[in-house]
């Protein structure tokens, strides 16, 4: 059962991608999935909230990357780093996905769009109050305003969604590698930027001593 779940919402990423939310009906789903309008509906009470799953997915994969990172680290630098690198890999992950969202996320009924919202929100409360601890303990440069920061932060990631390809010159670890990188960059005061990438001479090439 899972897997026939699986495979109508893949399948309407497809079809979704290719005509739009309100040119796809439910029936074209059904028989493009080689199922039944019963095997459909046992899934899905419709295609709006459908439409909500795939949206839900990949915001409920960060949300969930977030949290274990600010479980499992006790450093904000860290933190960071956990928290962007699972940000930049939802792109690869669920590409089709982000990219229905962009294209249909008008489309959501409101109690739907709500519950994206809220698990957005979430998302972006804590990059801020990852900044926010980093300032508190001297990790971070103060004189950055934490919200701004943490809208950079998310801005610049959002971003790979419009330029990031599969087959592209660099896979997406060598992108969040580079991700990580840039951000620290902006981060970290001079010295503890220079203790941190003594400790980080073995990882990515960017990190090679100077």
């Amino acid at each position: 059962m899972a897997k026939l779940r699986d495979t109508i919402i893949e399948t309407s990423l497809i079809l979704f991608e290719q005509h739009g939310f309100h040119g796809v009906t439910v029936n074209q789903i059904v028989r493009a999935s080689h199922t039944s309008k019963g095997g459909f509906y046992h899934h899905f009470k419709s295609k709006d909230e459908l439409l909500f799953v795939i949206h839900d997915t990949f915001i409920t994969y960060v949300l969930k990357e977030a949290k274990a990172a600010n479980h499992t680290h006790t450093s904000p630098v860290d933190k960071i780093q956990s928290i962007v690198r699972a940000f930049v890999k939802v792109f690869d992950l669920y590409k089709p996905h982000i990219s229905v969202f962009y294209q249909e996320n008008l489309y959501l009924k409101p109690k739907y769009e709500n519950q994206i919202k809220q698990k957005r929100d979430q998302f972006k409360q804590m990059v801020l109050q990852v900044v926010e601890e980093g300032q508190q303990l001297g990790h971070f440069r103060k004189e950055l305003p934490a919200i701004i920061t943490s809208m950079a932060i998310l801005g610049m990631v959002n971003w790979i969604y419009k330029w990031y390809k599969e087959d592209g010159d660099n896979n997406i670890e060598q992108i969040a590698d580079v991700y990580v990188d840039l951000i620290l960059h902006a981060l970290l005061p001079t010295a503890e930027e220079e203790g941190y990438r003594q400790t980080m001479i073995q990882v990515p090439f960017f990190y090679s001593s100077k």
